[in-house]
């Protein structure tokens, strides 16, 4: 089969096309005829070399976001047939390979039927960020009804589609956005109140929006030295959960308050094997939320083809894209 792969970490150019073998069926698997992918910050990791522990052997197909056409089914797969279209976040990493390629094999506990009312490329946008925000919010932070929200980089991959599961769950959203054209896009999602955290401190948006309370779950998706940030926004005895909390960090604000803190690293079943099955169910509830009109994944204007790999990377890398980068398979 046709593929576009790295031999080596590098810049985006590492790119390359390649011939490789079609993967073999394995029990507990489907086999899918790829339509469409997306990038993600993940992604742009793994290629440079960042990650090198979660990476495929070389040479390595990227991508863990997928949706495209069931062509074959394992032994003991119950629930797909051939022809069944379908999405999914099941490769690009350690011990499987990703979606730049004509088809790709995936654990079946991973994959869902895709929402109906989206297209390919729509549907390839969803399955990594969704299942972060849902791990993040629901799984973690229980959110309920009448919760306050603040929700972290809210235009961003991640917070585009938490504020929409957060608003969902009737929840009071709030989030921090780098400009007035993101705010705009925020508040169209749902979000009831924009924040341009470049005109405020977070004191003095605690103050105007919690009465100087805090907020009962604040999602940060940014990380480093937001989530400082994130505990002094927190209300006492809240909620903060954290996707990129590596590195040393400063605990004594979220110990005055009594909060508690969750970090959510969604490739753990992808890379260990366990919790697989929850992943697919996620899938599954969110299409449903889709197929109603609650959710809705943002696309950024540049769609490329998989030929254009290094493109799609490089427009990611650049911090200009507004939604998701999605990618379409030009490779047969």
């Amino acid at each position: 089969m046709k593929a576009m792969v790295i031999r080596q970490f590098g810049p985006a150019d590492s790119f390359v096309f390649d011939e490789r073998p079609v993967p073999e069926l394995r029990a507990g698997h489907v086999l899918i005829r790829v339509r469409a992918s997306s990038v993600n910050p993940i992604d742009v990791k793994v290629r440079s070399g960042v990650v090198p522990a979660i990476a495929p052997a070389f040479p390595a197909i990227l991508h863990g976001d997928v949706a495209g056409i069931v062509e074959a089914v394992g032994p003991g797969v119950e629930g797909f047939s051939p022809g069944d279209e379908v999405y999914a976040c099941g490769g690009g990493f350690k011990n499987y390979a990703g979606a730049l390629a004509e088809l790709m094999l995936v654990d079946a506990d991973f994959v869902a039927p895709k929402p109906t009312t989206l297209d390919f490329a729509e549907s390839a946008a969803l399955p990594l960020v969704a299942i972060t925000a849902w791990e993040a919010l629901i799984d973690r932070a229980n959110v309920r009804p009448g919760c306050k929200v603040l929700i972290h980089a809210g235009a961003g991959g991640v917070g585009h589609v938490a504020i929409q599961i957060a608003k969902s769950c009737g929840a009071m959203v709030y989030t921090t956005v780098s400009s007035e054209d993101k705010g705009r896009l925020a508040e169209l999602l749902g979000a009831d109140v924009a924040i341009d955290y470049k005109r405020q401190t977070v004191e003095e948006y605690v103050r105007e929006h919690t009465s100087g309370a805090g907020f009962d779950v604040v999602f940060d998706t940014v990380g480093g030295a937001n989530l400082a940030a994130s505990f002094q926004a927190a209300v006492a005895g809240g909620t903060v959960v954290c996707i990129a909390a590596r590195g040393t960090h400063e605990l004594t604000t979220a110990h005055s308050k009594g909060l508690s803190l969750h970090i959510v690293f969604m490739l753990l079943p992808l890379l260990t094997g366990q919790g697989r099955a929850h992943h697919g169910q996620i899938l599954r509830r969110l299409a449903g939320l889709v197929e109603g009109g609650r959710i809705r994944p943002v696309l950024d204007p540049d769609i490329f083809p998989f030929t254009r790999a290094a493109d799609a990377h490089r427009k990611l890398e650049s911090g200009t894209a507004v939604g998701k980068i999605v990618l379409t398979n030009d490779l047969g």
